[in-house]
């Protein structure tokens, strides 16, 4: 019988990759793994294993195949509807927390799994939190992330802000579709699996965050601030979508690898 740390070296996956999928099999933690990854696997283990190192070796994200992802220091359920949560998505949120006002009512456009309004209910129990997604799909992961965590979300299916037409927040965030159609990242690595709407506009990666940018204005109350999640190189025409609107205060925050990632400002 081959040892834990054999099926690992043996797996052809990156090293991390396969002790994730190995301790999820086990239902154990890496503390274990490094006391017992000597031990012998027994033969239902070695098979589990080896369906799930097929699937990764296949390219299907890791997060996929045990169906939740880390974020924000909580435990989401993802499928193959919505995007894989990602570290740099909680500069967003941490930028939200601090801009968003006691007793607040604060929106999430595009909301996918959920994780940005969740987590912001979570950590600001005293905010007002509702979340659009124009996919039925994904607000059904959202909706069960929201109620497995314990946290009070309106969802709604909406093209963008069309559903709350005539109301005003306190806050608006999104973390749009931005990446350009032409960007061969597209066609490489986990973004092969994830759904491509909530990827792409289709065009050059700027067209959502414009369209929200113009509809925000209606929907803000005096003073309030819309922050926009953006690819690497977006920042400049972020910043300068958000000028020419009429908002103020515009900037843009690097994430932790020191990239534009977050651009907004106040309206009114």
């Amino acid at each position: 019988m081959p040892t834990y740390r054999e099926l690992i070296i043996n797996s052809g996956l990156e090293r991390f990759d396969a002790q994730v999928l190995l301790l999820h099999v086990m239902q154990k933690n890496r503390a274990w793994l490094i006391g017992h990854d000597s031990e012998a696997a027994s033969e239902d283990q070695q098979a589990a294993f080896a369906a799930l190192a097929a699937r990764r070796r296949a390219g299907e994200p890791v997060a996929y195949i045990l169906g939740s992802r880390e974020f924000y220091g909580r435990e989401f359920q993802v499928s193959p509807a919505v995007l894989i949560p990602r570290p740099d998505t909680e500069l967003l949120v941490e930028l939200a927390i601090a801009r968003a006002p006691q007793a607040g009512h604060i929106i999430d456009l595009g909301t996918g799994s959920g994780c940005i309004p969740i987590t912001l209910k979570l950590e600001r129990p005293d905010l007002t939190v509702a979340a659009l997604d124009i996919s039925p799909a994904a607000l059904a992961v959202a909706h069960s992330n929201a109620a497995t965590l314990g946290a009070e979300v309106r969802f709604l299916q909406s093209d963008w802000l069309a559903a709350v037409a005539g109301e005003r927040f306190d806050l608006i965030v999104s973390n749009p579709p931005y990446i350009d159609a032409a960007d061969v990242h597209l066609s490489q690595g986990d973004l092969r699996f994830e759904p491509s709407g909530a990827l792409t506009d289709g065009h050059d990666g700027l067209q959502h965050l414009a369209h929200i940018i113009s509809a925000a204005r209606a929907q803000l109350k005096p003073g309030a601030w819309l922050l926009l999640e953006h690819g690497w190189d977006q920042g400049a025409a972020c910043r300068e979508l958000l000028q020419q609107a009429g908002f103020s205060e515009v900037q843009t925050w690097r994430d932790l690898g020191d990239n534009d990632r977050v651009s907004g400002g106040r309206y009114g």
